[in-house]
């Protein structure tokens, strides 16, 4: 028996759903980040296996959708590979986490948008100062690990 795929509108609305109850370091909430980030990959061309990750992206990190739950989805296995990619693990350095990325085909261009929407001028504006500064040399560390121009 073969498994209907969820659509993105479903996707979207699970996602929002399991992030209800989260928000952003700036308070807002967490389901405007998701939003951003796969309107961004839509923008940079993005295909719709690589939007329903968007939405599903840290869904797993953050422990709102189970890996068992991920793997049982009724969601393309390019799609499951690009959540896994995107999923930190604890412990992880940074190095294996960016070579991931890039050999997971269709990680990379997810990672763009959600790093983008991260360091964004206007969200990190509203954040403490040492937050902001350790942030923006996060995602800074990221990118050249990712082989990213800075942003």
């Amino acid at each position: 028996m073969t498994q209907t795929l969820l659509t993105l509108a479903e996707v979207e609305a699970l996602a929002r759903e399991a992030h209800a109850a989260q928000t952003d370091k700036a308070g807002r909430p967490y389901a405007e980040h998701l939003q951003a980030v796969a309107e961004g990959v839509r923008e940079r061309g993005g295909d719709d296996e690589q939007i329903a990750a968007a939405w599903l992206h840290d869904a797993v990190e953050d422990d709102v959708l189970s890996a068992d739950w991920l793997r049982e989805a009724a969601l393309t296995r390019r799609t499951k590979d690009i959540v896994l990619a995107l999923t930190k693990q604890e412990g992880e350095p940074p190095e294996s986490y960016a070579r991931r990325i890039r050999t997971t085909p269709g990680a990379l261009l997810v990672k763009v948008s959600d790093l983008t929407h991260n360091a964004d001028p206007a969200r990190l504006a509203v954040l403490d100062e040492h937050t902001r500064a350790r942030l923006t040399k996060k995602y800074a560390t990221m990118r050249a690990l990712l082989g990213l121009p800075p942003s």
